[in-house]
């Protein structure tokens, strides 16, 4: 599961630096907001998958 999390992760971060991009071309502020709240979320995705791998990798160790 935490490979299709990850993925999923990069995908939103995809979309948000698209939709950052794209209110620089028409000039909407809201999709700039937008855009960066989503890469925001996919970086959260990314820190909860390494805690979860850093945690299995200290269980399988013990």
């Amino acid at each position: 599961m935490s490979v299709e999390d990850r993925l999923n992760a990069v995908a939103k971060n995809i979309e948000g630096k698209v939709q950052e991009g794209m209110s620089e071309v028409t000039g909407n502020p809201q999709d700039k907001v937008e855009g960066r709240a989503k890469q925001r979320e996919a970086a959260a995705i990314h820190a909860k998958e390494d805690l979860k791998d850093h945690a299995k990798r200290v269980i399988d160790r013990a």
